[in-house]
């Protein structure tokens, strides 16, 4: 397309669409060929190598194999947004055109002339019952809409005041002609066609302009964050086209219906160029997710790589391990659900393929949890030994076990600590609860078999974002049981709450896990006052941290650890159950079913480390935790070890 000044009613009548879809699919055609390149030389040639020979000789050249293939990738990136681009633009400027179309047809089959202009004339018509005679023809001019000079159908005096007396068929505002008016109503037709066109041609246009590769062959982190914001610039362009084109206000099931309707083209240039939005669409299959996010993956990298900022060099840190993982492969598959940058950072990840799985897990994070470095290497790790075990406890089912941080958890900085959004409030959970939902409703609507068994798994504050979604209406979608671990409390009063019947509702609660005995917000109120922030503040300051705590607690960790121990100790409390999150999910008045753990070290044996809160995954540090996890998971919960609740 040209300069949209340029763009005249001829042009965008006569303007061949069909050219911009071939023009698309000779792009589309190059972009394939970059893509099964890069397959090859990542796989056939260099992960060969790699296997076969060692030496300098043969790292060097894996080395320059991997230039070659980042090469590829970059091509297959590029020429994918160009292809994206020239079809988003043929769709969306096949419809004012349309419109444009069936308007000239209206004036040719009424005998009425369009101009050059975009003014109609029309002749005369009627009879002026005074002189007998018809009333005369004229023309006018569309009006498009836009308020100001450049609208024809508008007419301004010479202070720039909109003069309707100068407006073309004056002196009438309403002419007896009846031809007038039908000319008017083509006239603004044509007009507002030529304008939408105009609108669309400046849009795609500017993103078409940033699509230009750099000289030279080496892609860098700078070449990646070019891309990244070429990809956000065809993004905001076509986003009128993908909000009428996309369900994206339907449900999962409503958008899995949408993706199932396109062809296997449409999918691919969906995922090659607007892989952020297909990648994280609830609905959408799991494998064109983890496509799509792969794709998105290297262009975080390379957004996050040209800032220099903490948050976005934690968040970078996270992405590069995750990419490390998902590079090295292994038994179960890792599929990259989701990646963000939002917040503290986006990340759902999955051991297994939860469209084909008999069994899906999908755990919730809680306090501390963000998108690092520490995630990669700790959290997810979590949803591996879940897999892991679940292969064991049932060999003959397939098991796909979830990592989902969908939510910005409660962190631990001291303007988190003091904030309305601290892990003292629901505020996070609340926000989480609907979109763990609705990512749920992606997995029974995506599943290829129907009806997997779905677990949800709550850890720590984790399990309160599980809790409230569990207390909608409606319940988790398609969950059958929910387990909780390390749980300061669901929101709820009882199991009954949680929507999954009787006897599904599980919990593990190791008796040195402080943060399973957080106090009433009542009974904190009474605790010692010397920790940071106060007695309960100071409490769970140092008490549900995701990875290790010791700094957190620093000068305070005294007073802190005489108040939880001086509550621990107490023999006699009011209300037993009481949490701060509402009943004590172990206690027998919540009426859940309590699976045997490892007590784990006190906080004073493992010098602040909070290790008892941290190994309810890990069977190396708590078989008992694990195994029972792995039963419930893959449905067999009948073979899981019971503790009596508090």
């Amino acid at each position: 397309m040209g300069a949209a000044a340029g763009l005249t009613w001829q042009r965008l009548r006569d303007l061949g669409l069909s050219e911009l879809t071939e023009a698309a699919d000779g792009w589309r055609a190059v972009s394939a060929f970059a893509d099964a390149a890069r397959e090859r030389v990542d796989g056939d040639m260099s992960g060969s190598l790699a296997r076969t020979q060692d030496g300098e000789s043969a790292r060097s050249a894996v080395r320059r194999l991997k230039r070659l293939g980042e090469n590829y990738h970059y091509i297959h990136s590029g020429t994918g947004l160009v292809r994206g681009t020239l079809d988003a633009l043929a769709a969306e400027l096949g419809a004012p055109q349309r419109r444009l179309r069936d308007a000239l047809e209206d004036a040719v089959s009424l005998g009425y002339a369009v101009n050059d202009n975009g003014s109609v004339d029309y002749p005369a018509g009627g009879r002026d019952e005074l002189t007998g005679t018809p009333f005369p023809g004229g023309s006018v001019a569309g009006d498009n809409g836009l308020i100001g000079a450049g609208n024809p159908g508008r007419y301004f005096d010479a202070n720039g005041m909109y003069d309707p007396a100068r407006a073309s068929g004056a002196p009438w505002l309403k002419s007896p002609n009846p031809h007038r008016a039908k000319a008017q109503e083509i006239a603004d037709r044509i007009a507002h066609a030529l304008r939408e066109a105009h609108e669309i041609d400046e849009r795609y246009s500017s993103a078409l302009n940033r699509l230009k590769a750099a000289p030279g062959l080496a892609v860098s982190t700078a070449t990646w964050a070019d891309v990244a914001s070429d990809t956000d610039a065809v993004g905001r362009a076509a986003q009128p086209y993908l909000e009428r084109t996309l369900p994206l206000d339907g449900s999962p099931a409503e958008r899995k219906a949408w993706w199932d309707h396109l062809g296997k083209e449409q999918r691919e240039e969906y995922i090659s160029a607007f892989p952020r939005l297909i990648g994280n669409l609830d609905g959408i299959p799991a494998t064109a997710r983890d496509e799509a996010n792969r794709e998105n993956l290297q262009l975080l990298i390379g957004r996050l790589g040209a800032r220099h900022d903490d948050a976005s060099r934690d968040m970078l840190g996270g992405l590069t391990r995750i990419r490390e993982k998902l590079e090295q492969g292994g038994d179960p598959p890792m599929y990259l659900l989701g990646i963000g940058e939002k917040g503290n950072g986006r990340a759902i990840i999955a051991y297994g393929n939860p469209d084909t799985a008999d069994n899906v897990s999908a755990y919730v994070p809680g306090l501390g949890t963000k998108l690092d470095a520490e995630f990669a290497d700790g959290t997810v790790n979590r949803a591996l030994q879940t897999a892991l075990g679940a292969q064991e406890a049932d060999p003959g089912s397939r098991t796909s076990s979830i990592v989902w941080l969908g939510y910005d958890a409660p962190q631990t900085t001291p303007g988190d600590l003091t904030s309305g959004r601290s892990v003292m409030f629901t505020n996070d959970a609340e926000s989480g609860a609907p979109d763990y939902n609705a990512f749920m409703a992606g997995i029974s609507a995506t599943h290829e078999g129907g009806s997997p068994h779905v677990t949800a798994v709550g850890h720590s504050y984790g399990s309160l974002t599980v809790g409230l979604a569990a207390h909608a209406e409606g319940g988790i979608p398609g969950a059958d049981d929910i387990i909780l671990v390390g749980s300061p409390g669901t929101g709820a009063d009882s199991a009954q709450d949680l929507n999954v019947g009787n006897g599904h509702v599980f919990v593990g609660a190791a008796d040195n896990d402080i943060v399973t005995k957080l106090p009433s917000h009542g009974e904190a109120t009474g605790m010692a006052s010397g920790a940071v922030g106060g007695g309960s503040a100071g409490f769970v300051l140092g008490a549900g941290m995701a990875g290790p705590p010791g700094a957190l607690i620093g000068g305070g960790a005294g007073a802190v650890v005489g108040g939880i121990g001086s509550y621990m100790a107490q023999d006699a409390q009011a209300e037993p159950s009481a949490r701060w999150f509402g009943t004590d999910p172990a206690s027998r008045d919540f009426g859940a079913t309590r699976f045997l753990v490892d007590d784990g070290e006190t906080i004073v044996e493992d010098r602040g480390e909070l290790s008892a809160h941290s190994n309810y995954f890990d069977p190396a540090k708590n078989q008992p935790s694990a195994d029972n996890i792995a039963n419930i998971v893959v449905g067999r919960s009948e073979r899981i070890t019971l503790e009596a609740p508090r």
